[in-house]
């Protein structure tokens, strides 16, 4: 024979085994939500558009070799170094708002929006417009000006 004690218990027991099912199907449908997130589509490489899109995810990758491959013979000699040091530890995200091609020089305008650290508010992020400016050199595009946040100055000439 049952106590009454023990229906309580019983009770707490399904309740709980309900809320682990709950929790562990969150569980896994925020790891297929992760897995089966898609990249952002690669835009045609002989476009402003995916010419910035390629530089930006170099730069992102602090692959500054290949980022340098995108940039114009112009941008490289104007390189500052010391100038163009990119703050550590953050997360960048680029939105593409716009292009504006003229003949031989284009403008890409991005939304650019950092996210950093964790402060006791949570992560903190900001966003700006800017503007990477373009030139068409020999049938390519190549960037003549980036952002500050993504300009990098590799050592060495476009081409090599």
């Amino acid at each position: 024979m049952t106590t009454p004690s023990d229906t309580p218990v019983r009770s707490v027991d399904s309740t709980l085994r309900y809320v682990l099912i709950a929790i562990a199907l969150l569980v896994v449908v925020a790891v297929v939500a992760v897995v089966v997130r898609k990249e952002p589509p690669s835009l045609a490489a002989d476009s402003p558009e995916g010419v910035v899109q390629r530089y930006a995810t170099a730069v992102l990758d602090d692959d500054e070799r290949a980022a340098g491959e995108y940039l114009s013979q112009g941008a490289l000699e104007n390189c500052d170094r010391d100038y163009y040091a990119r703050p550590a530890d953050e997360d960048v995200r680029l939105t593409l708002i716009s292009t504006e091609v003229r003949d031989d020089t284009a403008d890409v305008r991005v939304r650019i929006t950092t996210f950093s650290g964790s402060g006791p508010f949570g992560v903190s992020e900001w966003s700006s417009e800017e503007i990477f400016d373009l030139v068409l050199v020999d049938g390519e595009w190549r960037i003549s000006a980036a952002p500050w946040m993504l300009t990098v100055c590799p050592e060495m000439e476009v081409g090599q």
